[in-house]
């Protein structure tokens, strides 16, 4: 739309008398504005004028009032620019009034101790031409000016009282802004300024659900303002809590049924209806985007925006909304805030309804447009998408799973076919035996599920299976409310649960230790891979204010916990191919170690201080270097670092490099391996390292070449071939790269490298035996022997030197090495071994369900033609190696 000035004013002097007047109490500004240049009158109406702060205020205020309105009206500010103008005004208002309250009893005195949040459309940048204020006022007694005589709490009423009536009050020269401080906590009976530690209690302990979503746009905006800050810190985790509180979500919810159920005009747009209040309108929209940020946000920090367009952008940047309803909503969004504000510049009153009659053409043409027909179409048009995508939130209660998944929904077991022993099972957890289910709220919750529950255990793959594994998960827990609030208002994850509880013991186990991983399957992305090695590290290495070395180790245990989790649900439910599985599972290891790394650098320096062109290094090994872990690997990693040993570190307290990459590799052990409250992550194995468990933790790359070229056996060079490096600056990967490739391209004896290697993987059959006949690592022509035939044809042909060996396996196939059943034998047995981790941990054939499961996971119609395969596959692989090794492979029959 092209700016027009001239159309601007005329409107504003034909339709809007609160403008009207304005202009003639300001005619400097409305010269400036005739001339076009907006920009200077913007400055002109923030001059700060001579006088009282009451007078200076209100002048100010119909100064910004006439200035954006005529720039709106004439194209030159957008929306955003006047929320912007508008809020930073309150701000500067707020400030001025906490200064001058206090200074007029205590003159020169600092505005330490007394803090103005802001919240609402105030807080988020959003206020429009007659908003109230909402800010919530705090104190520190400490801290506060005052007289001598007065007590902390009476001098912050009496600074609050001056506040609202320097701010609030109607003179000859108009108003600044209404305020309300009903926002405050308790505010039928508390004071109009609370003292900080009874802020800090309130929240932590009595705080209802809507006070979180107020808090949501929250900053502090005058007064002390670090203190603000400080304090929001502090309650951050009322806020954004990391664990799902679905009770508090769903009161959410319920105060969003109760706006439309009281709201009384008309549900559609007519005249009366309210742009605010009314089914698709302004307080939809932010509710919509609030609602999902709670549900999210304690989990992802990016969802935190304050703004409503903000936090659409960003629940749609990261999949928890659409990018059509993220537009949709931001565009009806902008549209109704526009209209709200053209009925708000007629006569500068608190309105959001469609007036009627000639106020509603007059409003209309005030707009642009031609009558109040035309104004009303538009209204209809910005509120129809937004009523839909409300009405959906309200009704959403499911997760969507896969079609192709094994479970049975909740539900999907007739009342009638329920056995009645089961019913009295679950009957009896009433009795008071758990500490769980003793609460009235606790068994109020569980009453709510109980059908679908008795429905989901009815319905299992085994329910013997799944209800003692409940009662193992009931018993763990100190209370169950919040699982059966998340369970009830998402139906959905009853049947997730319950294959987690029947299919695989390994993840029942972790539920059973910490049922808040659920929390990882509400998200619609609960059944999509995770992305790249630097997108989870985001995830895992956000910074908050505030944050120290635990507080990051913990975000990076529970994103790595529930990751994990996540993934193990996506192998159980066939979402994809454990392939993919293994490669995720790696990515987030390789993330954690980066990490961990990052954290342990960090605090370690805080006290050692860095030694100068010297870095850690952690090279991955086995599966995790090969890029396809499964739930139960183990991480192999060696630590080495750059520069030499004589460098020395700049901290207070200096180490020599030896022993301080050997203190800094122990920290990262500890925080991968070692049990928190948030658990421990990974069993970490550096017994690769030179000199095995007698050599140093960490040593230098200069000293881990030479040992490799000097000392190292064959078996420790056939380890190599799966070298990666996970954490390092490029120049270090490329220094750790280059001595790696030199040591496996170096000469050896043929015959040499092979008796070693068959030596090798004799003692190694003799001492660890397959554990049973699911065992597709250590059976005969299994993948330890693909493993030893690969490593062995890398090393005599120093090719295929890839530490992924499904791509070694193709090269060498692509040269003749190895016969092309290879690639099939190892791609069953990796799907075999990472299925069997989860569904089959003890290597035997698990339960009817289970075992169709793993068949389906490695491609094969049922158990037996799984059996069939495999024995096939060993078969090729003892063929294989009868040609390469000149030995036969014992395949039992």
């Amino acid at each position: 739309m092209a700016v027009d000035w001239t159309s601007a004013l005329d409107r504003a002097l034909a339709h809007a008398p609160f403008l009207a007047r304005a202009l003639e109490r300001r005619p400097e500004l409305a010269e400036l504005l005739a001339q076009g240049d907006g920009e200077a009158a913007l400055r002109a109406a923030k001059r700060v004028r001579e006088g009282s702060a009451a007078s200076a205020l209100r002048d100010e205020r119909l100064g910004l009032a006439l200035v954006l309105a005529i720039g709106d009206l004439a194209g030159a500010f957008d929306l955003d620019k006047v929320m912007r103008e508008l809020s930073t005004f309150a701000d500067r208002a707020l400030d001025r009034a906490l200064n001058t309250a206090m200074n007029s009893r205590v003159p020169d005195a600092e505005p330490s101790g007394m803090i103005g949040l802001a919240l609402g459309k105030h807080g988020a940048g959003e206020l429009n031409y007659s908003s109230d204020i909402d800010p919530i006022l705090l104190y520190d007694p400490e801290k506060l000016p005052r007289r001598e005589r007065d007590e902390p709490g009476e001098a912050a009423q009496r600074y609050a009282r001056e506040v609202v009536r320097l701010l609030s009050d109607v003179t000859s020269e108009g108003y600044v802004f209404r305020v309300d401080l009903r926002l405050r906590p308790a505010s039928e009976v508390s004071p109009l300024a609370i003292p900080l530690n009874a802020a800090i209690t309130h929240y932590e302990s009595s705080a209802l659900a809507w006070e979180r979503a107020a808090f949501i746009r929250a900053r502090a905006c005058a007064g002390d303002i670090a203190a603000g800050e400080e304090f929001l810190d502090h309650i951050r985790p009322f806020v954004w809590r990391r664990s799902l509180d679905f009770g508090a979500i769903d009161e959410v919810r319920r105060l969003t049924h109760r706006i439309r159920d009281q709201h009384s005009g008309p549900s559609v747009p007519e005249p009366g209806y309210n742009l605010k209040l009314g089914r698709g309108g302004i307080r939809e929209i932010e509710f919509f985007a609030q609602t999902h940020q709670l549900i999210h946000g304690g989990r992802d920090p990016s969802l935190r925006s304050r703004g409503t367009r903000a936090a659409l952008d960003a629940l749609a940047a990261t999949g928890r909304i659409g990018e059509e309803d993220a537009r949709a909503l931001g565009e009806s969004y902008d549209g109704l805030r526009t209209i709200e504000h053209r009925l708000q510049m007629v006569g500068d009153k608190q309105t959001h309804s469609l007036p009627a009659g000639d106020a509603l053409d007059n409003v209309a043409q005030l707009h642009g447009l031609a009558d109040g027909a035309a104004l009303v179409k538009h209204v209809q048009d910005l509120a129809r998408p937004v009523a839909e995508r409300f009405d959906a939130l309200l009704d959403e209660d499911r997760i969507s799973v896969p079609a192709s998944a094994p479970h049975v929904l909740a539900g999907d077991a007739a009342e009638g076919d329920v056995p009645a022993e089961l019913v009295d099972r679950i009957a009896g957890w009433t009795d008071g035996k758990y500490q769980a289910l003793r609460s009235t709220a606790a068994l109020g919750a569980f009453e709510a599920i109980r059908p679908d529950l008795i429905a989901s255990i009815s319905g299992s793959p085994d329910p013997d299976a799944a209800v003692v594994r409940w009662e193992g998960l009931i018993s763990r827990l100190p209370s169950a409310i919040n699982l059966f609030r998340l369970l009830e208002a998402r139906p959905g994850l009853f049947a997730l649960l319950a294959d987690c509880l029947t299919l695989a013991p390994p993840l029942a186990d972790e539920l059973a230790r910490r049922p808040n991983l659920l929390d990882a399957l509400i998200d619609r992305t609960a059944l999509d891979l995770p992305g790249s090695v630097n997108d989870i590290v985001a995830r895992m290495g956000r910074r908050e204010r505030g944050d120290d070395y635990e507080t990051r180790l913990d975000r990076l245990r529970v994103v790595t916990s529930e990751t994990r989790f996540a993934l193990g649900v996506q192998l159980i439910e066939t979402a994809h191919d454990p392939l993919d599985i293994a490669a995720g599972l790696s990515r987030t290891a390789e993330a954690a170690l980066q990490v961990a790394v990052d954290a342990a650098e960090s605090e370690f320096a805080l006290k050692h201080g860095r030694i100068a062109g010297s870095e850690l290094v952690v090279v991955g090994l086995g599966r995790l270097g090969g890029g396809a872990l499964t739930h139960a690997s183990d991480l192999d990693i060696i630590y080495l670092f750059t520069g030499t040993h004589e460098g020395e570190s700049d901290g207070e307290r200096p180490l020599g490099a030896t022993l301080y990459f050997n203190r800094l590799a122990q920290r990262v052990t500890a925080a991968l391996s070692v049990p928190t409250a948030q658990g421990a992550l990974y069993e970490v194995d550096t017994r690769l390292r030179p000199q095995g468990n007698q050599g140093p933790l960490a040593v230098s790359v200069e000293s881990f070449a030479r040992y490799q070229r000097e000392d190292a056996w064959t078996w420790e060079h056939m380890a190599l071939t799966r070298a990666r490096v996970l954490v390092g600056s490029d120049a270090a990967r490329q220094q750790v790269g280059d001595v790696v490739t030199s040591i496996l391209r170096g000469e050896r004896a043929g015959d040499a490298l092979r008796d070693d290697a068959l030596k090798m993987r004799t003692e190694m059959a003799a001492h660890k035996q397959a554990r049973g006949s699911l065992d597709a690592k250590l059976l005969r022509g299994g993948l330890v022997d693909i493993e030893f035939l690969v490593h062995l044809l890398q090393l005599r042909h120093r090719e295929a030197l890839t530490p992924h060996l499904d791509e070694a396996i193709s090269q060498l196939i692509e040269t003749g090495r190895l016969p092309g059943t290879i690639a099939e034998a190892h791609s069953l047995m990796t799907r075999l071994l990472v299925g069997t981790r989860l569904l089959a941990p003890d290597l035997e054939k698990p339960k009817s369900a289970a075992a169709a499961l793993l068949a389906r996971q490695s491609g094969c119609e049922d158990y037996d033609e799984l059996i069939q395969r495999l024995h096939e596959a060993r078969r090729d692989v003892a063929a294989a190696w009868r040609n390469i090794y000149g030995e036969t492979l014992e395949i039992d029959e």
